[in-house]
């Protein structure tokens, strides 16, 4: 059996370890998960064209192309810098909020560098925090977008029959999927980060260091025998 000290140093060790290889983690997917809100915000391939459509062209938040019935040549408009180029209203507040979701996204990147200057576990749970909004956006973006639908663009591209909600001859493009399935990822990115700033409260404090001779700071061992130090769920006592 380990003494107690040694067995409480190689656990927290290999605690420290496996938090900051799941830190890691987390921090990469972040920054894909950027990359992706940000191709979803700015391709124009939320819905396109079919078959069967009058048509061929396509849709984004903002930007959009329609085809010439005649020539076939497509005619882009559509600017992020300018509303009024957009067709409807519905689009200008997706866009809103998809643009909030990609800000808070990359918000989160910025606030790694607070890892050199703050407590881990709170900034965790700041960038918990602007994910899970992130998320909110978005799903309130995807759902807002299809109430635009009934604009006159959509329909002379789409048909008739298109309205809100109602796509017509016209298919959802891989944009909108994308978008979508981002909201699951921003979720679970968002609990990760809320685990990993609950593990970052459980680790032992800084002071908690073995001496090259194998032996705990006696300060720190005098106050856990006091009241005890909860490791995990279990309880360690300086070893005799």
């Amino acid at each position: 059996m380990l003494p107690a000290q040694e067995a409480a140093k190689i656990y927290h060790t290999n605690y420290v370890r496996n938090a900051r290889a799941v830190g890691v983690m987390w921090q990469v997917f972040t920054i894909t998960f950027a990359v992706i809100t940000v191709v979803v915000f700015i391709q124009p391939y939320w819905i396109g064209d079919s078959v069967n459509t009058p048509q061929a062209g396509y849709f984004g938040l903002f930007h959009y192309c329609i085809g010439n019935a005649l020539t076939s040549e497509l005619t882009c408009k559509g600017s992020a810098l300018d509303f009024g180029s957009i067709p409807s209203g519905a689009f200008k507040t997706a866009m809103f909020f998809v643009g909030i979701s990609m800000l808070l996204i990359v918000g989160s990147i910025v606030c790694f560098s607070l890892f050199f200057f703050c407590n881990a576990g709170s900034v965790y749970k700041i960038c918990a925090w602007m994910q899970l909004a992130s998320s909110t956006c978005m799903v309130i973006g995807c759902m807002i977008y299809p109430d635009g639908w009934d604009s006159e663009e959509v329909k002379r591209m789409c048909g008739q029959r298109t309205d809100k909600y109602t796509l017509g001859n016209c298919t959802v493009r891989w944009a909108y999927i994308l978008a979508i399935i981002s909201i699951m990822d921003s979720l679970i990115l968002s609990f990760l980060a809320f685990s990993l700033g609950s593990r970052q409260d459980k680790l032992l404090p800084e002071d908690f260091q073995v001496e090259e001779k194998g032996k705990k700071t006696d300060e720190w061992w005098e106050n856990a025998e006091k009241g005890g130090v909860w490791l995990q769920g279990f309880k360690i006592y300086k070893g005799k």
